[in-house]
């Protein structure tokens, strides 16, 4: 039964996440970004705390200063401070990714055709390719907020899924259950 009440308190957390990611995108994504650089800028923190607060214990410490730590931190704080610059960098870079995909996969087709005839439909999907590294380049925003769309209406399904087979299931149990009574009767 205690595997049932969590199926249907997922399947609302799904839900309801989903509903988040569809109307807030944006916000969602920058507070994504935000939880990240919270993520790296703890253990951060903790690394340059306990390399400065070892001194004082043992009167000595190493001389080299925790730069794992230190990066960490600064990444962080990085992420927190300017999530927007964060993503439109990675998303920029994947759009630039993309459409030097598409790029080389054009030079390889028309290199191909020394060697064979290549038909016109085999230049159809690296075009796609640089046409969607160029949309993105032009636009992070929308590639971004796209991918919180999606995202969204993927959690809804799960959502309702989840919510669907916990109820079924329950079903089931119970019925199983009835029949157990009855046959022991």
């Amino acid at each position: 039964m205690k595997t049932i009440n969590d199926s249907v308190l997922r399947s609302i957390v799904a839900l309801v996440i989903g509903v988040l990611f569809i109307m807030w995108p944006e916000a969602i994504r920058e507070y994504l970004v935000i939880t990240v650089g919270i993520l790296f800028f703890v253990p951060g923190l903790i690394s340059l705390i306990s390399y400065f607060v070892s001194k004082k214990k043992e009167g000595k410490r190493s001389s080299i200063l925790p730069i794992v730590g230190a990066g960490s931190l600064l990444f962080g704080l990085l992420l927190i401070a300017m999530p927007d610059v964060f993503i439109n960098l990675l998303v920029g870079m994947l759009g630039f990714i993309l459409a030097l995909g598409g790029i080389q996969q054009m030079f390889t087709l028309f290199s191909a055709r020394r060697f064979t005839k290549v038909a016109l439909g085999f230049y159809v999907m690296p075009v796609l390719i640089l046409a969607l590294g160029i949309l993105i380049l032009m636009n992070p925003k929308f590639l971004a907020n796209s991918l919180m769309v999606i995202l969204g209406i993927s959690s809804i399904i799960y959502g309702a899924t989840e919510l669907y087979n916990g109820v079924r299931f329950k079903q089931q149990i119970q019925e199983i259950e009835e029949d157990k009574e009855d046959t022991s009767l």
